[in-house]
């Protein structure tokens, strides 16, 4: 009985079965042509981000506030990224818009949820629950495993450098104005004492007179409760896009 003899298709392949240095030719070619393919149109598109209306920088207290944010790893147990899929739309609300994060370096999205995605958590608790939370989080979350933070009631804010971040901030470009730059350390002083007059260079920067020099908390605070206000989600068509 003849024997059968391989396919051609096969007896082609067989040279990168049997040659590790061809084969790790072909791989290094595969995937620079895929690379090519995914890469190469993003330099004929003005923009990958949607322009969405109300998304802002950040004011200079709330900066000082998503710096401390990033300086305590609050990301590594805390996202800020809502996927479209109905389960986490259900509980945490909206999904995210990649405009949300577009004025944020290093962005938030998080790899892992200890604790609730924290991305539409503005507005949604008090200061004064906020201010419970990071001194005692089982004060306000008896079954939390988060770790309790009273120093940061405890600690000026240093804010004596949030000119030289924000500048630094425009030039990889958040759209930082001189003006906003040369002011920064008033509007700090004039959201935490009550100043609506912050609000006329940072729309919907909430300003609230806390009796005192700003501590390491208030900024925080300034932070979280800015998270997920700046869009109007009625806008967007939800039931068209969940999974």
């Amino acid at each position: 009985m003849a024997t059968a003899q391989p396919s051609s298709i096969w007896q082609k392949h067989a040279v990168f079965e049997k040659n590790s240095i061809v084969l790790l030719l072909g791989i290094l070619v595969a995937v620079a042509i895929g690379g090519l393919v995914e890469i190469v149109p993003l330099f004929f598109l003005k923009g990958t981000i949607e322009e969405v209306k109300g998304v802002r920088p950040y004011s200079p207290l709330e900066l000082a506030g998503f710096n401390i944010y990033v300086r305590e790893g609050c990301y590594l147990c805390h996202s800020q990224m809502i996927r479209p899929l109905r389960d986490e739309v259900e509980r945490y609300g909206h999904y995210s818009l990649a405009a949300e994060s577009m004025y944020d370096h290093p962005f938030q999205w998080g790899s892992k949820r200890s604790g609730p995605d924290l991305a539409r958590v503005g507005g949604k608790y008090s200061d004064d629950w906020h201010r419970d939370h990071m001194r005692n989080p089982r004060a306000v979350v008896p079954a939390s495993i988060m770790p309790s933070y009273p120093f940061l009631e405890k600690t000026p804010l240093d804010y004596s450098h949030i000119a030289d971040n924000m500048k630094t901030l425009s030039i990889v470009g958040v759209p930082y104005t001189q003006e906003m730059i040369d002011n920064a350390e008033k509007d700090i002083v004039a959201q935490t004492s009550g100043d609506a007059a912050v609000a006329k260079r940072y729309s919907n920067a909430i300003s609230r007179d806390i009796g005192g020099k700003p501590t390491e908390l208030d900024a925080l605070i300034a932070y979280l409760q800015r998270l997920g206000t700046q869009v109007d989600f009625k806008l967007y068509d939800d039931k068209a896009n969940i999974r």
